[in-house]
């Protein structure tokens, strides 16, 4: 891959900029396309790398290898050149396992919830360890400017999504297994067949390989089956290897706790991020980083440094003086999670503007989604997020509407971006909480009102 020309088509998503970034490190020459610009793109092109928005067949040529997305079709033009000139290609997934060979270890955080933030708090934990990795993270995160770093090759820490079995191309030597849960379900049939292919993914390590899980994750139960390497646990509710205990939460919601190691205490964690379920993943960030950084003081001292990444329960700003904040939870699982957050900070009224994402999720997903949302005091529907699909689920908003509607009256469908941010500005009074909740792009909204 060295001095090699690569184009990636796609290269607006967050993780190919990132690959796109560390490839420059082995001296490749860049170029890219993406179909829509977006700040990924505007970021890149300001950085000096050779991209350019819709389709440009004519960037085919002169390229060695060429780097595709999922989301890419078939017909796309550049993909369809690509192999007429019979390019070296790699979907995005196949071209990271290749990466990930040229570093002696290869530390995967893998799960259905929690990978941004858990990949987060284990690179900070590194770099404050002065071990220089590399890092490949799927949000924006500002204690490295960005979406990756580029260290040595000693260590490479990156998130690992299983949707179409993606991680199953990389080549672990580490990795944490945060939960598992029905998500991805317009490819994965059912959770056995999730289930599965987390087990495959666990069984690419040797022998000599770590293997971090959640001990209080009934779905990861046996989930380690056939795998032969050190297993270590982390939990709450359960024994487990790495435990939390007395667990104190302040005014903003960060929580406090002592860890223990086999019943051994350890140190004392003070988040500085909000929600309970961070304790999960600052658990599983020390369990594995423990294992090669044995000063706890370094452990420590790098963990609470995590501010959160972007899209995590992320604070804005004010319109008004409410509170205006972001979070990309789309499944009903990480949406309870944003639930508590929002609740356990201090406000008069709350207004969610929820984007459902994708056709399928929402079908699949319609009564969890509508029984979680009811707990908001004020819900405001926003149009479907289509990503890759087309309708053929026969779903929509107002479907979801009138299902929460059984519990909670405070419910409305508005079909622009521009009705809802009008509606919060009649609406917004101060020391009220704002908050768009989903992986869209939905959250544009209240970047707009910070702006105003």
């Amino acid at each position: 891959m060295t001095n090699k020309k690569i184009h990636f088509i796609g290269i607006g998503g967050i993780s190919m900029s990132g690959i796109a970034y560390i490839m420059q490190s082995f001296n490749a020459t860049i170029s890219g396309s993406n179909i829509v610009s977006n700040d990924v793109t505007d970021k890149l092109i300001k950085d000096g790398l050779n991209v350019l928005i819709g389709h440009h067949p004519e960037m085919i040529n002169d390229a060695d290898i060429i780097v595709y997305t999922a989301a890419i079709k078939e017909d796309d033009p550049e993909l369809v050149k690509a192999k007429k000139l019979n390019k070296e290609i790699y979907e995005r997934a196949e071209f990271l396992g290749k990466l990930s060979q040229h570093y002696k270890n290869c530390l995967c955080i893998a799960g259905t919830h929690g990978k941004s933030t858990t990949t987060g708090m284990v690179s900070l934990i590194f770099l404050e360890a002065k071990l220089n990795p590399t890092i490949q993270i799927g949000a924006m995160l500002d204690e490295i400017n960005g979406n990756y770093y580029v260290g040595d090759n000693n260590y490479l820490i990156m998130e690992s999504c299983e949707y179409k079995d993606s991680f199953l191309h990389f080549f672990p030597t580490g990795s944490i297994i945060t939960n598992i849960d029905d998500d991805h379900l317009d490819y994965f049939k059912d959770l056995q067949t999730i289930k599965k292919s987390f087990n495959k993914f666990i069984n690419l390590m040797s022998e000599n390989g770590i293997l971090v899980k959640n001990n209080d994750d009934k779905n990861s139960d046996n989930v380690e089956n056939n795998y032969k390497g050190t297993i270590i646990t982390y939990g709450i509710n359960s024994f487990a290897d790495y435990t939390a205990k007395n667990i104190i939460k302040n005014d903003l919601g960060h929580y406090s706790f002592d860890v223990y190691k086999n019943n051994n205490y350890l140190t004392k964690i003070c988040l500085n991020i909000n929600g309970y379920h961070n304790i999960y993943n600052a658990l599983a960030a020390i369990a594995l980083s423990y294992n090669y950084i044995k000063d706890i003081k370094v452990i420590k001292e790098g963990l609470e440094k995590y501010h959160g990444v972007d899209r995590r329960f992320q604070y804005l700003g004010t319109y008004n003086n409410a509170y205006l904040y972001d979070d990309y939870a789309h499944h009903p699982t990480e949406i309870k999670t944003t639930l508590d957050s929002v609740k356990s900070i201090k406000h008069n009224h709350e207004y969610i503007i929820f984007q459902p994402h994708t056709y399928s999720r929402t079908k699949e997903h319609l009564d969890e989604f509508a029984s979680i949302l009811s707990n908001f005091e004020n819900v405001i529907i926003a149009p479907i997020y289509a990503a890759r699909e087309i309708n053929t689920f026969n779903v929509s908003e107002d479907m979801l509407v009138d299902k929460i509607k059984v519990n909670n009256k405070n419910v409305i469908y508005l079909d622009s971006y521009e009705k809802i941010k009008e509606y919060i500005i009649n609406k917004a009074k101060p020391q009220d909480l704002i908050i768009s909740i989903g992986a869209g792009d939905a959250n544009k909204i209240v970047k707009e009102l910070v702006s105003n």
